[in-house]
């Protein structure tokens, strides 16, 4: 009788692959769905504050953002849109540049857009920490 073990096992580890930002499908597809929500309620947040504040002043949104709890809270929609980001642009390049659809360039193709996808998403990053906290 065959023992397929080696080869599941085997064709696991082929799945994983080293430019994921989870590790594994799961652990991606937990992580959007995670930053998803955080997103949505940072959105309602912003919206509801925006509501409540129809005739808002400048001064009046800058001692909003000057709270450390907003800027907590907006660093952890960052930190989840960017995770968002990365995975959905992951999983489209790892799904349509490949050498199958573009050749035998595409797997250059794919790692030279994933590295500008990561890059642009790391100088966002960076970006909104010197936003929101004055650096």
């Amino acid at each position: 009788m065959l023992d397929y073990s080696d080869f599941i096992s085997g064709a696991l580890d082929m799945v994983t692959s080293i430019t994921s930002f989870g590790r594994s499908g799961v652990s991606d597809w937990l992580i959007q769905r995670a930053s998803a929500i955080v997103l949505v309620i940072y959105t309602l947040f912003i919206f509801g504050f925006l509501w409540l504040h129809p005739d808002l002043t400048f001064q009046e949104w800058q001692a909003f953002f000057a709270n450390s709890a907003v800027k907590i809270f907006s660093l952890l929609a960052l930190v989840s849109l960017c995770a968002h980001a990365w995975i959905g642009l992951w999983s489209v390049t790892t799904d349509y540049l490949t050498t199958r659809l573009m050749g035998p360039k595409g797997t250059g193709i794919r790692l030279a857009v994933q590295s500008v996808c990561a890059l642009v998403t790391f100088i966002y990053f960076v970006w909104g920490v010197q936003i929101l906290w004055g650096f």
